[in-house]
């Protein structure tokens, strides 16, 4: 059997999607023009209130397919949270809601796979940025996972927000691709090779990984996808000058004002729902005696429907 390349791959997904060929003008311009129309404009666009994540109503369901398929998220709002729930069970069910099963189990999650995400003042966890209260840049959750096991789902829910800060921003990757595409088709074709970017590789404890390397922007079953982070100690960019031009240009519409970029912070009862858009995290100050606690799951599916 002759293997397939990356190359041949991604030009087999594209066939299936022409909007993102870059030689189909016509077929890019119309799904752009959709994409646009569509997007919401504000961030309380994205709230939807939810009696209970475990249950969402029919019409909640709708509400939160449809904005997730418009702009890839949407943020749950809780009014009461139901008394003695437990919050990782009930973001496990909402998750079935939306057709996500396949959970990503990374070396820090719990045994069921849904990570607490607290500050960690010792131990393995306190040497990774999420268990901190430092900030966090941007970038796509799992972008060192291997191709067979991408986060394409994120889920957060927030139990306890922090004393102060940890608001996060975010942006449609899908916004970003129309964004560097208008300025400049060559951008989004750098960011495609699939040698665009390596992840070095991890030999922490309780964790083997190999340099995974990659494109940025590519294409599955039809749906754009995206790998980033923008933590330069993470990330080893090729040194061909047309992917260095395009990872700047990537800073510079994230740094820089956008209507598509967002910022929200999830207060108690608030989650974010996904297909593993761009976020940050803000800095934040913590309480000891009410320590902030978000829950977070990844899954290798999408959300069922976007």
């Amino acid at each position: 059997m002759i293997p397939i390349t990356a190359q041949e791959q991604q030009n087999s997904a594209l066939s299936l999607a022409p909007q993102f060929d870059l030689s189909n003008k016509g077929a890019y311009q119309k799904w752009r023009d959709s994409r646009l129309e569509s997007a919401p404009d504000r961030v309380e666009d994205l709230l939807v209130e939810v009696g209970d994540i475990a249950k969402p109503t029919p019409s909640e369901h709708a509400k939160l397919v449809a904005l997730v398929a418009a702009c890839n998220m949407a943020v749950t709002v809780e009014k009461s949270v139901p008394p003695d729930r437990d919050d990782k069970n009930a973001l496990r069910a909402l998750g079935r809601t939306l057709g996500l099963e396949s959970l990503d189990g990374n070396h820090l999650a719990d045994d069921d796979g849904i990570t607490p995400l607290a500050v960690h003042r010792d131990g393995t966890r306190s040497r990774y940025i999420p268990y901190t209260e430092r900030p966090i840049a941007w970038h796509t959750d799992g972008y060192y996972n291997a191709p067979s096991h991408r986060v394409r789902g994120l889920l957060l829910y927030c139990a306890r927000p922090a004393a102060e800060g940890g608001a996060n921003k975010l942006m449609d990757p899908e916004a970003l691709y129309i964004a560097l595409r208008d300025e400049d088709p060559a951008l989004v074709a750098a960011l495609m090779r699939p040698d665009a970017m390596t992840i070095p590789p991890n030999e922490d404890e309780g964790m083997t990984r190999p340099a995974m390397g990659g494109p940025v922007f590519f294409v599955e079953q039809g749906r754009l996808q995206m790998r980033y982070t923008a933590r330069t100690r993470s990330i080893e960019w090729h040194a061909d000058p047309e992917v260095q031009a395009a990872a700047a240009a990537i800073r510079r519409h994230l740094d820089g004002p956008a209507p598509t970029l967002f910022q929200a912070r999830l207060e108690s009862g608030w989650g974010l729902v996904s297909n593993n858009v761009l976020h940050t995290r803000e800095p934040f100050k913590d309480d000891p005696a009410h320590p902030r606690l978000l829950y977070r799951a990844r899954y290798h599916d999408r959300i069922s429907g976007t």
